[in-house]
């Protein structure tokens, strides 16, 4: 099927998103995609801070962007909006790395204030880097998100009852872009 960039931006390597998008990234794999991760804090902060395109790691992330066919973006909310260190990458990438590409937003976060983080923050940067379609996000409360002591995740039933079918969605786009790029 299609290879998928799962994309955290959460600065933090305990957060709820990057569990959140690690869970959802078996579900993809289940339906057949190959996932490749990449957490942002991964990349070394010289790399993020020093604005330099040229630099290893940032040459290195933009060739798994160009790799993808899809790609799944998940961030915390912090004042509103996506996280810096998401924001640091996507400034260091090509104008339209995401050309072509089906991208899933995804964004966890402690209040319902900021369920349109997505929409007035992230869903308009996706499109300026030429997403070809951008399928429906989700928001989902820090407190619909639950690490047990063994470490799995529990989730809210009503997010399960949203999330995995907008999953679907996102899946099922992909599996229609062949058939888009060899009818153009």
């Amino acid at each position: 099927m299609a290879t998928v960039l799962s994309v955290s931006g959460s600065p933090s390597a305990s957060s709820r998103t990057g569990r959140l998008l690690r869970h959802l990234d078996r579900q993809l794999i289940a339906q057949g995609h190959e996932v490749v991760p990449l957490d942002v804090r991964s990349i070394p902060a010289q790399a993020l801070l020093g604005a330099d395109p040229r630099h290893p790691a940032i040459v290195e992330a933009a060739e798994l962007f160009a790799r993808a066919d899809g790609l799944v973006v998940a961030t915390p909310v912090y004042k509103a909006s996506y996280s810096g260190v998401l924001k640091a990458l996507l400034d260091l990438l090509p104008q339209y790395a995401l050309a072509g590409k089906t991208v899933l937003p995804l964004a966890t976060g402690g209040s319902v204030a900021h369920v349109l983080a997505i929409d007035y923050a992230l869903r308009p940067v996706l499109t300026s880097m030429g997403a070809a379609h951008i399928v429906q996000g989700w928001f989902t409360l820090d407190k619909d998100i639950t690490v047990r002591e063994d470490g799995t995740l529990a989730l809210a039933p009503a997010v399960v009852d949203a999330l995995f079918p907008i999953v679907d969605q996102f899946s099922a786009a992909l599996g229609r872009l062949p058939a888009l790029s060899t009818a153009a």
